[in-house]
């Protein structure tokens, strides 16, 4: 079963940075993309960014444009949202998502889901 791990929130002033990581373990496949995404209280669940594990290609929501930058490391297993220029309504909880099968990355399923991580702007 694949397991995902984020690590690295917490509480920042506004216009602070955060680096998310998120750790998969338990594959025995190659996945195609993992994600990140948020989650206010009462709300669903938004896209904010993702990449592909092969060619390693970035997709980002409006939001993060120009703030956010997703990375991975293949060997670690391992996929990181930096997270500068913080707001205080990028405050939710974040969630790094694991998809195995070819898609668009914004807007596919996604298979596993780690436990999420509390990001906090203070303003």
């Amino acid at each position: 079963q694949v397991q995902l791990v984020e690590s690295g929130g917490g509480l920042v002033q506004a216009g602070g940075s955060l680096r998310l990581s998120c750790a998969a373990s338990g594959r025995t496949f190659s996945s195609y993309a993992m994600g990140w995404f948020r989650q206010y209280p009462g709300k669903e669940r938004e896209f904010v960014a993702a990449i592909t594990w092969g060619p390693g290609n970035p997709y980002y929501a409006e939001h993060a444009k120009g703030r956010f930058t997703i990375s991975r490391d293949s060997a670690k297993n391992t996929v990181y949202l930096q997270m500068n220029g913080l707001k205080p309504e990028d405050t939710a909880v974040y969630y790094c998502a694991d998809r195995v099968g070819v898609g668009y990355p914004p807007y596919m399923e996604y298979d596993y889901w780690g436990r999420g991580t509390q990001v906090t702007v203070s303003s």
